[in-house]
């Protein structure tokens, strides 16, 4: 499955009774909530003494990307393109990977 597949797919349990800007919110409101359940879980096994539950990072990280996808979808973006435009961010910011020292001293553009 590419990408945009990905988003087509994941749009068809979308809301269809939502006008595009409840959509955005919705998709922002969820990333939010979604970021939030992973992290859940990633704190009761760093500090709650919890197996580190893959499985259900693993359904919640994919909850994630239904969200960035709606995201998309609102504003008429290919989530394609908005991974590849990321990458090519990366790539200017860190172009022999990461480094500290690029991450303090960082130009904006």
């Amino acid at each position: 499955m590419t990408i945009n597949e990905y988003q087509r797919l994941a749009m068809v349990t979308s809301n269809k009774r939502l006008t595009q800007r409840e959509m955005l919110e919705n998709g922002v409101m969820g990333l939010c909530g979604e970021a939030g359940e992973t992290i859940d879980i990633v704190k009761k096994h760093l500090f709650h003494g919890h197996e580190l539950d893959v499985n259900r990072l693993k359904e919640e990280l994919g909850d994630v990307a239904w969200y960035l996808a709606e995201s998309c979808e609102a504003l008429g973006l290919e989530l394609e393109d908005v991974l590849s435009n990321n990458i090519e961010k990366l790539r200017r910011r860190y172009p022999e990977g990461f480094s500290s020292y690029r991450s303090v001293h960082r130009e904006e553009k």
